[in-house]
This record gives C-alpha cells, sequence and structure tokens, in this order.
C-alpha cells in the first residue's frame, strides 16, 4: 500500500498535478525519490507481467506514464542475446545490441546484468551511470529480474 501511494505521489508530481501536502515536507521529498525496495517491487511486478501477459502487451504498459515508467523510474527488458525489448528514454533504441556496454569503471553492465538473472534468477547490480537530472557519473543500482521460462530480463534502475 505505501509503495502504491509514494507511486501515485511521485506520478502526480511528474505531472504537475498539485498534491494535498507542500512539496517541501519530508513525505513529499520521499514520495519523489524512489527507493531500493521501490526498483525491486516494479521490477518483480514487470517480470509478473511479461509472463502473464506477453511483451508486447506489457511493453505497453512500460513505455506508457503510469506505475512502471515515472520520474527514474522505468523498465528495461532484454533478451540473453543483451538486445533491448524495451526502453523507454529511447524507444528507437529496441533492437539494439547492448551487450558490450561499459560504464566509466570499464565494466560491463549488461553482461553483469545477464549474469545475475541466469546464475540466480534475480538480484541486484551495482555501476556508476550518468545521471541525467544532475548531469554527473554517480553510483546506481538496479534490480534484475529473469523473466520464468523466458529468456527476457526485467530490470529497473535508481541512482543511490
Amino acid at each position: 500500500m505505501r509503495l502504491w501511494f509514494r507511486l501515485l505521489v511521485a506520478g502526480l508530481i511528474v505531472a504537475g498535478t498539485a498534491v494535498s501536502a507542500p512539496l517541501s515536507t519530508p513525505a513529499a521529498a520521499q514520495a519523489a525519490q524512489p527507493t531500493q525496495e521501490d526498483a525491486k517491487a516494479i521490477t518483480l511486478k514487470a517480470a509478473d507481467l511479461i509472463a502473464a501477459q506477453g511483451l508486447e502487451e506489457a511493453s505497453k504498459a512500460f513505455n506508457a506514464d503510469g506505475p512502471f515508467k515515472h520520474g527514474e523510474i522505468y523498465v528495461n527488458v532484454i533478451d540473453f542475446a543483451g538486445v533491448w525489448k524495451v526502453y523507454p528514454p529511447r524507444p528507437a533504441g529496441v533492437g539494439q545490441s547492448v551487450i558490450n556496454v561499459k560504464d566509466p569503471d570499464g565494466r560491463f553492465i549488461v553482461q553483469d546484468v545477464l549474469a545475475v538473472a541466469k546464475e540466480k534468477g534475480e538480484g541486484w547490480v551495482e555501476y556508476r551511470w550518468l545521471n541525467p537530472a544532475s548531469n554527473r557519473i554517480e553510483p546506481k543500482i538496479t534490480y534484475v529480474k529473469r523473466v520464468p521460462g523466458q529468456e527476457l530480463v526485467a530490470y529497473v534502475g535508481i541512482y543511490k
């Protein structure tokens, strides 16, 4: 319940809709800043949605503003070859191989994501990435989940 409230408030803030609490309150600030718990919960729901409805239907929800896409939260989906299947910040990137993408420290991020998905089924991957909000390289943590019975991986990351 608390997660959905935070998502609702964050969505209203992103949409520019007034909320009853001033933005300077700690509750409003916390609602606007997603947590690791939020990233994990959304990733798990995304993987379940793909398993239940298929990638094509699920991708409609992932690309539309709502519970799967708001603020810095969005669902990425790649296949086991490291090809983007869903990438809301740049839909034109769908179909592109990102298997060799490195962070500024030279870590192969997508290969790390795939290793967690293949070996453990789900888990966390940490790396550094350019935060478009601050225009600085910052630590990022991403929750990864293999879609049950498929060679697809859903993941959501947040800046720390």
